[in-house]
């Protein structure tokens, strides 16, 4: 029998994105954020929700882009760091050694060292609670050569992204592969 545990934001597991946007003096900034994920195939779209006091949901509305960045577990220390401080105090691209590279699509900048970046332009806010939903439209998915498989798509088990667990607030890696997607649960 199942129990109550109450209205919580229980989703298992929740991607660990890194938002890039520009401030309103021009510097680039990165925060992490596990509100998001896929929200439209076509066109491709992402979604990211952000707390109107934090420093980059300005910079998101200002610049009508954003970047989205999937950091690996090697970059767990990183990626941690950038959701705790805010850009409004702390230069996070010289406080973690990455590198901030400007989009060529949109008005937004990404960190050069994570292995997958999304590059969006802002189709939708939308207002919910204390959070705003941003819907970006992805221009161009970006990856690292040494993530992609022999068909140039991106690996899972090479990136080895980053999941956050919102139940007791911890990261985690991915698991085994355990089976191919829209064929496993056909009948024989």
């Amino acid at each position: 029998m199942k129990e109550s545990v109450g209205a919580r934001t229980l989703l298992f597991p929740t991607p660990v994105l890194l938002v890039g946007t520009y401030d309103s003096q021009g510097r680039p900034n990165l925060m992490n954020a596990a509100w998001g994920g896929v929200c439209c195939s076509q066109p491709p779209c992402v979604s990211v929700s952000i707390q109107k006091s934090r420093h980059s949901y300005a910079g998101v509305l200002e610049r009508k882009a954003f970047t989205i960045g999937i950091p690996s577990e090697a970059q767990m220390k990183e990626a941690d760091y950038v959701g705790i401080v805010s850009g409004r105090d702390k230069d996070k691209f010289l406080e973690t050694g990455w590198t901030a590279i400007r989009s060529e699509l949109v008005d937004a900048p990404y960190a050069a060292e994570v292995p997958i970046v999304l590059e969006c332009r802002l189709l939708h806010t939308l207002e919910i609670g204390i959070h705003t939903q941003f819907v970006g439209e992805i221009l161009d998915a970006k990856a690292e050569a040494d993530v992609l498989d022999e068909d140039g798509l991106p690996d899972i088990r090479k990136i080895k992204p980053l999941i956050f667990d919102t139940a007791h607030r911890g990261y985690y890696g991915l698991g085994e592969y355990l089976g191919q997607a829209f064929s496993v649960g056909k009948k024989s």
